[in-house]
């Protein structure tokens, strides 16, 4: 692309503390526990903002380097009182008449915007190129955003009630979020949880979506012969980066490809404990896995950094560093959305109302990307293409990520930023017959 991005000038901005070890004793762990708290939170934000070159602080004035774009962070008010959306804006400094709908990137459950911090870079340069957008969002109760009361009035046997009203918390308050900035239209890139919520949306509100990008999206298969794993989310660990080489693209999924990934998580599967009928219980209660760790009180950051550090082991060491203390504030923050799991999903993460028997009603184009080691099971994908395909959606496509599990984007960003590049440009059909011819 001809829109570079210019060195860091993080140098300029005022100090920031930097993050603190990830605590393996108990004495760290209270200290650690002690101190988080919002202005932690925003700090341990800012540390992944920062390593982005066109980051510029809220205390910094705006710069007037020539940087093609600017980034900013922002909390977007809404209606309600106290109802706010956190927002990374990357702003085109040179808006082109022609420019594509803008994206908008959104997280999983339980995640944050600086979850995608290796993604970025790309992003930008992409919206630099094309004199566009690009904006970054916590979900309503999730992340930094408010974390604003979450009660479903529905009874337990109304399932569609409950799912209705669970998907209206997040699916509303995104489209009085886009009101609010004044999009006409938009591209969403999500993960996981984000991803079903935003194809709720785009069946809510069809003429706002350009097109949609999922990643290990949740909720799209049926329960039978479901491996969907959520428990591996806490014993998975990172690929490498340093093994992953650019022969390490993208491949289009095939129906070989499916059955290999599946064939993996059966045999894992095989292997789980029986406490996953306690886990059943407190899911169907309503428990969260962060209340259950909040529960832990002084231990929870020490039980935080076990994750942290195993499952995000591709990062460097200060990488997987400010990532603990981004997640570790980010789960003792006040409890909110996260409660909308057990309303969404039954136990073992399968959608009580699954996307793939929803999704053939949407015509516009739809990308699904999953991880070679992925615990969401891609045969919901296949089977998600084939309805769309016999509804007349020939637009969607799928695509396997090698050395990646759940987290696609940060196990493998090279691959994954150059296929969102490709789709944004809506060159995606040129990279997926490279990319069958691969697979």
């Amino acid at each position: 692309m001809s829109a570079s991005i210019p060195a860091s000038t993080s140098s300029a901005f005022l100090p920031l503390p930097p993050a603190k070890d990830i605590p393996v004793t108990f004495t760290a762990s209270l200290k650690s526990w002690w101190a988080a708290g919002d202005k932690q939170g925003t700090a341990s934000e800012e540390r992944l903002l920062r390593r982005l070159p066109f980051f510029q602080p809220e205390q910094m004035a705006s710069s007037t380097n020539d940087s093609p774009v600017i980034a900013h962070r922002e909390r977007v008010q809404l209606a309600a009182p106290k109802h706010f959306l956190n927002t990374l804006s990357i702003k085109s400094t040179n808006p082109s008449p022609t420019a594509p709908p803008p994206a908008v990137v959104l997280h999983g459950y339980g995640a944050g915007l600086g979850f995608f911090f290796r993604n970025f870079p790309a992003l930008a340069q992409w919206a630099g190129h094309r004199g566009t957008d690009v904006f970054a969002v916590d979900w309503l109760g999730m992340g930094r955003s408010a974390r604003v009361p979450f009660t479903i009035k529905a009874k337990r046997d109304d399932i569609s009630g409950r799912v209705n009203e669970a998907e209206s918390f997040f699916v509303d308050s995104l489209e009085e979020w886009r009101a609010k900035m004044g999009l006409e239209k938009m591209t969403l890139i999500a993960h996981s949880l984000g991803a079903y919520f935003s194809v709720v949306y785009a069946l809510r509100y069809p003429t706002r979506v350009h097109k949609l990008i999922l990643l290990s999206p949740a909720g799209v298969p049926h329960d039978p012969n479901n491996l969907t794993m959520p428990s591996r989310e806490l014993t998975d660990e990172g690929d490498s980066g340093s093994t992953i080489s650019a022969s390490h693209s993208a491949v289009a999924a095939s129906t070989g490809g499916v059955k290999q990934i599946r064939e993996e998580q059966k045999a894992i599967k095989e292997k789980e404990s029986r406490s996953r009928r306690l886990l059943t219980y407190l899911w169907e209660e309503g428990w969260s896995p962060f209340q259950v760790v909040r529960s832990t009180l002084f231990w929870s950051p020490m039980l935080v950094g076990k994750y942290s550090s195993r499952r995000f082991s591709g990062l460097t060491e200060d990488e997987t560093r400010d990532m603990h203390d981004y997640i570790l504030n980010i789960t003792l923050s006040k409890g909110s959305g996260e409660y909308c799991i057990s309303h969404i999903l039954a136990p073992y993460a399968h959608a009580r109302m699954p996307l793939v028997d929803r999704i053939a009603a949407l015509k516009l184009p739809i990308t699904f990307i999953y991880g070679e080691h992925d615990w969401m099971d891609p045969q919901g994908g296949l089977q998600s293409l084939e309805n769309l395909r016999k509804a007349g959606n020939h637009r969607s496509r799928m695509y396997n990520i090698p050395y990646a599990g759940h987290h696609v984007y940060l196990d493998n960003p090279a691959a994954v930023n150059e296929l969102l590049v490709a789709e944004l440009d809506d060159a995606g059909e040129q990279l997926y017959l490279f990319a069958a011819s691969r697979s």
